[in-house]
């Protein structure tokens, strides 16, 4: 099977030991420039309005997307009806978009969890790199349904 966005990737015994130990990838950006995903199956230690920005939020668990660019939180979601200007990624799945929108969904419950994933990080690889972990065995590719990506996580 090729990676594509909307595919998963799962970790294999060759990634034990490291940050990705045990982890289900998400890809959402797959080009000649490289890929890009979100781990979808490792809870981040604090919740979302546990960060002072959104304090006033409701409780919603966040998950550690990935090692790079944990200063920033990134969210995939299913609803472009009320969240305006997220990127398409495959199969009714966006990326982003109005951050304002989908904290006021959140909090007045139209919403939920099932429809919405907030990371801490991401996951990137530049052009080659993913292919080649791939090809030496780090990584199996797999299918998966949107219900893979917003189902919960225990930490």
């Amino acid at each position: 099977m090729m990676v594509s966005p909307g595919t998963f990737i799962q970790s294999t015994n060759a990634l034990d030991n490291s940050v990705f130990q045990d982890v289900t990838i998400y890809i959402t950006e797959f080009n000649k420039a490289g890929a890009m995903g979100f781990v979808v199956n490792k809870t981040f230690a604090r919740a979302f309005n546990e960060l002072e920005e959104f304090k006033h939020s409701i409780h919603v668990p966040m998950y550690e997307g990935g090692p790079v660019d944990q200063e920033h939180l990134y969210f995939l979601h299913q609803r472009p009806d009320l969240i305006k200007g997220g990127s398409s990624v495959a199969n009714g799945i966006y990326l982003g978009g109005n951050m304002q929108q989908a904290v006021a969904g959140i909090n007045d419950k139209t919403i939920t969890g099932g429809h919405i994933k907030i990371f801490v990080g991401y996951c990137g690889w530049d052009k080659g790199e993913l292919e080649a972990e791939i090809e030496e065995g780090s990584w199996v590719v797999m299918e998966g349904t949107k219900d893979d990506v917003f189902k919960s996580f225990s930490p």
